[in-house]
């Protein structure tokens, strides 16, 4: 249905679908939840042995994302990421981002509407609009902390 949609905005944009736009896409929508960034891509394309420039990916990337099939996400890496964008989705949804692997999980919807509402409920704002990230350290990265601190003990 994805690609679909996707042939039908290339065509409306006087864009062709290649192999390429769609095995790219195929890619995204493969890695479930991951965000992935144009390199991730690049390299997932190779181990399945696909012969692609990393110029075209990146090229391929960028153009997904201004079609508005793959949102374009910053987590303060220098690196954009990027997922799969829903149609159905009005708002972005939100993450939590270890400081230490840098595992990104993202948060509950009704956790952040209820932040939200708290917070338009403080300030007699009437927010539209937000990016939250959290940063932290996930549970496996306690766990080795933890066990790193009762080592040295």
């Amino acid at each position: 249905m994805i690609y679909e949609s996707l042939r039908k905005e290339l065509r409306s944009k006087k864009y062709r679908m290649t192999a390429q736009r769609e095995i790219v896409l195929k890619i995204f929508a493969e890695s479930g939840e991951k965000h992935l960034g144009a390199e991730d891509v690049y390299r997932r394309l190779i181990e399945k042995r696909y012969r692609i420039s990393k110029a075209t990916v990146y090229r391929t990337v960028e153009l997904l994302s201004k079609l508005g099939f793959l949102r374009r996400l910053e987590f303060g890496e220098g690196v954009y990421r990027y997922e799969l964008a829903t149609p159905d989705s009005e708002t972005l949804h939100q993450h939590i981002i270890c400081k230490t692997c840098g595992e990104i999980i993202e948060i509950d919807e009704k956790t952040v509407k209820d932040l939200v509402k708290s917070v338009e409920a403080k300030t007699g704002y009437l927010l539209n609009d937000y990016d939250i990230k959290f940063y932290g350290l996930c549970p496996r990265c306690q766990s080795r902390r933890n066990i790193n601190m009762e080592n040295r003990m």
